[in-house]
């Protein structure tokens, strides 16, 4: 197995919306050749059946009027030009809403398929694109032969057709021997028309069809392995083990700027070996006591040997420990369940401190 089938073989996962998103500023979006080819047969058939009677009509009246007064054109170089010129105009006048048409139909067929597509980086030269051994790989590439067998198919169905629609024209070839040159017109007119209406439902389908295949290819193609969507979440969200980290030191200044409210509080409510609460109290500024620190094992005894050191109060209620730890975060009020039971505490404290309650 050689390099390229085993790399082909190793994307199993779908490609993700980031790799999806980059592909399409690069410019690289499924495109259907066949649909843009229906939607100018459309303008096309269009054009036929309106544009061309009128046309045809303005057209005819124009020139007739013309050579109706071909014996009043001056023969002069300025007087001819003049003519000429008006004439033109009034021709090109005709012919500017079909062509102004068929541009349109142009661009709506390029951008019906993925929206608006602007890719600066797609207009920008590359010497792979103009290097002859890349342009021979591409030529006599499988997707070339594909292409090509697409387009001999194409060719077969929409010439079948159309030869199937044009039968009945050559059995009666004597019935159109025997029309008016107004009437043949109208006849030829009338079946370019249903022609035109029977390829354009074949090239419809084929079109259809192809932008199916060429978006299930495009997924295929833009399909990811495995290790390229690990990479691609650590650029997005980081590596875990950096992440990891971040979390780590994260917490630990967290927790250094919880122990250094400990000196600060009024007292601390210990259970008294695992949980350690340190509470705050100022009458004057808080409605209730605030927990600004709190910890088990390690942290809890932390807690307590700086309260020793700061000679704060500590106070063993295990119960209140336990519940404040698991009912309060840090520099939260203690709910309005435990208010009793902090208050007691923190009235024996001030009374002992000599302050008062408010």
């Amino acid at each position: 197995m050689s390099e390229e089938d085993a790399d082909d073989s190793s994307k199993t996962e779908d490609a993700s919306s980031k790799k999806l998103e980059e592909a399409r500023k690069k410019g690289q979006v499924p495109k259907s050749t066949e649909l843009p080819h229906f939607f100018a047969l459309l303008m096309l058939t269009v054009i036929v059946a309106i544009f061309i009677p009128v046309t045809g009509k303005q057209l005819t009246r124009e020139l007739t009027r013309f050579l109706a007064q071909a014996d009043q054109v001056p023969t002069d170089a300025g007087g001819l030009g003049n003519v000429l010129m008006g004439t033109t105009l009034h021709v090109l006048l005709f012919l500017s809403l079909p062509a102004l048409a068929m541009v349109v139909i142009a661009l709506v067929g390029g951008t019906v398929q993925n929206g608006i597509v602007i890719s600066a980086e797609s207009l920008i030269p590359k010497l792979s694109k103009i290097s002859p051994l890349t342009g021979f790989k591409r030529i006599f590439s499988v997707d070339s032969l594909l292409n090509l067998l697409r387009s001999i198919a194409k060719l077969a169905v929409v010439g079948s057709i159309s030869l199937l629609m044009l039968m009945p024209a050559f059995d009666a070839v004597d019935h159109y021997v025997q029309l008016s040159l107004a009437a043949l017109l109208t006849e030829t007119w009338h079946l370019a028309i249903r022609v035109l209406i029977a390829v354009l439902v074949s090239v419809l389908i084929i079109g259809l069809a192809d932008m199916l295949y060429q978006r299930f290819k495009f997924a295929q193609d833009m399909r990811m392995t495995k290790q390229e969507v690990k990479d691609e979440y650590k650029q997005q969200e980081g590596d875990p083990m950096v992440k990891g980290r971040i979390r780590q030191i994260r917490m630990e200044r967290a927790r250094q700027r919880m122990m250094a409210n400990v000196p600060k509080s009024d007292v601390v409510v210990t259970n008294p070996t695992h949980y350690a609460v340190a509470l705050k109290y100022d009458p004057e500024k808080m409605d209730a006591p605030m927990v600004v620190a709190k910890g088990v094992d390690e942290v809890a005894a932390r807690i307590r040997d700086l309260a020793k050191e700061h000679k704060v109060p500590i106070m063993r209620n295990p119960p209140l420990a336990r519940a404040l730890y698991a009912t309060c975060d840090i520099e939260e009020m203690v709910p309005a369940e435990h208010f009793r039971a902090v208050a007691e505490i923190i009235s024996y404290v001030f009374r002992m401190k000599g302050r008062k309650l408010g």
